[in-house]
């Protein structure tokens, strides 16, 4: 847990403080990150010798610009992983704070508000889209953690039109839009708005600490200068741009881990409502989820609770057969017990 009292996925010092006799190694399942990682290429020694270069960072930012299918005229950079350009961006665009109340689409990523409320702003987290009418800047993850939820490319760029007349924008976090392409509103980028991409979930490389603004000229420029020069290191330029460019390997994940989301659906779905998730996560909705999260981590199974609702657990996708098998284990026992009682 983190000292603002935030939930995150990945805590393994929490889940070994809160179960210190589960059976090891642990399998955490309480992340949104694809849990078989790109092959990381042979890099050369002098990537770690030397500081980043303005080529190597060109070669990353031409990369994403064509994976993420960023308009000519946009404006993308790179920066050592997207919470940072979180945490950022409320800071180097101020106007943004004074125009009037931040609207959150909840409920969503937790950082998103904190982030606004650190720099002064009004936020309200409101539920639907109907309720942020009043907001000058919203924020919208989409597709949405946790429970998946999508926007239609009419619905957002509406949105977006309302913030500019406002004098706000809309930012738009696409943490997990690589294996849903459809859902990105990347190409058709309307003004007055930031999109923000992830590298590290979809590669299953979180450890790189990579992520990318994308938007107008100033905002743009703005987060640039805030982070100065050689924001990301030279080995994750050089790894971000390989992956990035290696469409058939991101294809073949995307089938692969939808499967695999098939796969937990199924194991899932008799114990309580599957409420949506990604193709990286799925989201569970059951009365028993406070008993269910404390079985699996008796068990050496970690999975994600939520400080908002707590009927909610969300799961993320297994790595291997060993994984697999002690999950399906531990919801059978679940189960069993369940049924006994």
């Amino acid at each position: 847990m983190a000292e603002d009292g935030i939930w995150h996925g990945g805590d393994l010092a929490t889940a070994r403080a809160l179960f210190p006799d589960a059976p090891q190694p642990w399998v955490d399942l309480s992340t949104g990150i694809n849990p078989i990682p790109y092959p990381l290429p042979k890099l050369p020694l002098s990537l770690w010798q030397r500081l980043p270069g303005a080529d190597d960072e060109a070669a990353l930012l031409a990369a994403a610009r064509k994976a993420y299918h960023v308009p000519p005229k946009a404006e993308i950079v790179a920066a050592p992983g997207t919470q940072i350009l979180i945490d950022l961006l409320p800071r180097v665009l101020p106007a943004l704070v004074a125009v009037g109340p931040v609207a959150v689409l909840g409920p969503t990523y937790a950082e998103h508000a904190l982030a606004w409320r650190k720099a002064g702003a009004t936020v309200r987290e409101p539920t639907t889209l109907a309720d942020v009418a009043e907001a000058a800047t919203v924020v919208v993850v989409n597709p949405n953690n946790p429970d998946g939820r999508s926007l239609s490319h009419p619905d957002l760029a509406a949105l977006a039109a309302r913030c500019a007349a406002r004098g706000g924008m809309l930012i738009l976090d696409e943490a997990f839009a690589d294996f849903t392409p459809e859902t990105s509103l990347l190409p058709i980028l309307p003004p007055a708005t930031i999109v923000l991409r992830s590298f590290g979930k979809t590669y299953g490389l979180a450890g790189v600490r990579l992520g990318f603004a994308i938007g107008e000229v100033a905002p743009i420029a703005a987060l640039r200068a805030a982070m100065g020069p050689w924001a990301v290191a030279g080995p994750a330029l050089e790894i971000g741009a390989r992956a990035l460019a290696d469409t058939e390997s991101l294809a073949a994940a995307g089938a692969a881990r939808g499967a695999d989301a098939a796969r937990l659906d199924a194991l899932l779905s008799p114990l309580g409502r599957i409420v949506g998730g990604t193709t990286l996560f799925r989201l569970l909705a059951t009365p028993d989820a406070p008993s269910l999260f404390a079985h699996l981590g008796r068990h050496g199974l970690y999975v994600r609770r939520f400080q908002n609702d707590a009927t909610w657990l969300r799961f993320g996708l297994p790595g291997d057969a060993a994984a697999w098998t002690r999950l399906e284990a531990a919801l059978a026992s679940f189960a069993r017990g369940v049924v006994s009682a």
